[in-house]
């Protein structure tokens, strides 16, 4: 393989890598892909040396090579975490944390790479009450919100106006041994018990919306659909199959404020959810620094993969 490789680090099966990884092949632009937490040191080999210009080296996964000093960008997409055989096992738990500080550490300061994103960027933006902050602080309409342990402090804000609960991390979850999403659901004063106690929780004020707009920014460019849910449907993930798409503009006092959020945040990509107000209004939720979109690329035919894979090849 010649040329300045776009490494992409992600599970084995990632459908939505799969499209941009095709778009690069089309374009010729070199590829290496490979899963950091699993296919290390088995299926991957690194040999990197340290100098004044950073690091050099060689990255080799299933026969691919890359020189490190000469990988144009990382797509950091979805890589399972760094493997512990056994957590009983000493040796196993040290060489899971040496492997994610080193071919992880190595893959963070790769010394001529576009980042989409970096993965301390991505673990930083994954914390709702800074990306709640950062909203509100770049003008952006965002529900009155409580983050709190205290029972009598949620009784007391559900009883002011309707509120919702939804989790502060979308964490893995399980019911009777299935897969299970945690949803943002309304919640009354009465229902809140002092089970609140038992870890923070986050509670806004609802929102009463007549659709919800999941906002993809790539780089610079932003792109916008208006999703719509059965009436009654706070938690439109829940409705999967039931829901209607319409790519459309972003207004460009939001369009803006997206943009300064990522570079806030050092991110080179966002999705970014809002809840559409009856009056037209485009309320902050959350922002995912690596979500999903290749689902609204096909239902609203919007060139997602094209920008993605554009901002790959020209790298840093």
């Amino acid at each position: 393989m010649t040329g300045r490789a776009v490494l992409v680090t992600t599970e084995n099966e990632d459908a939505t890598a799969d499209l941009v990884i095709a778009e690069l092949n089309r374009r010729r632009v070199p590829v290496v892909r490979f899963d950091p937490g699993r296919d290390f040191p088995d299926g991957v080999g690194l040999t990197a040396y340290v100098s004044e210009r950073g690091w050099s080296g060689r990255l080799i996964a299933h026969g691919r090579a890359a020189e490190l000093e000469e990988v144009r960008a990382l797509y950091h997409r979805r890589p399972s975490i760094y493997q512990r055989v056994n957590d009983e096992d000493q040796a196993a738990r040290f060489a899971a944390q040496e492997n994610r500080r080193g071919l992880g550490g190595v893959l963070s300061s790769l010394p001529n790479c576009l980042y989409l994103s970096h993965p301390q960027a991505i673990a930083r933006g994954e914390y709702k009450p800074a990306q709640l902050a950062e909203a509100q602080r770049l003008g952006l309409l965002v529900p009155k919100t409580l983050i709190t342990n205290d029972p009598a402090e949620a009784h007391a804000f559900a009883a002011e106006h309707p509120v919702i609960y939804k989790p502060l991390h979308a964490g893995a979850y399980h019911v009777d041994g299935e897969p299970a999403g945690i949803w943002a659901a309304p919640v009354k004063s009465h229902e809140i018990d002092h089970g609140v106690s038992r870890c923070a929780h986050l509670f806004q004020e609802q929102v009463e919306k007549s659709a919800d707009i999941r906002a993809v920014v790539v780089g610079d460019e932003v792109f916008c659909v208006r999703i719509t849910a059965p009436e009654g449907v706070v938690d439109w993930r829940a409705e999967y199959k039931n829901l209607t798409y319409e790519a459309v503009d972003c207004p460009e006092g939001v369009r803006w404020a997206l943009i300064r959020f990522l570079g806030a945040f050092g991110l080179n990509f966002g999705a970014f959810d809002f809840a559409v107000s009856t009056d037209g209004g485009w309320w902050f939720l959350e922002c995912n620094p690596n979500g999903q979109w290749a689902w609204l690329e096909h239902e609203a035919g919007l060139p997602i993969t094209v920008a993605i894979a554009d901002l790959l090849e020209k790298g840093k």
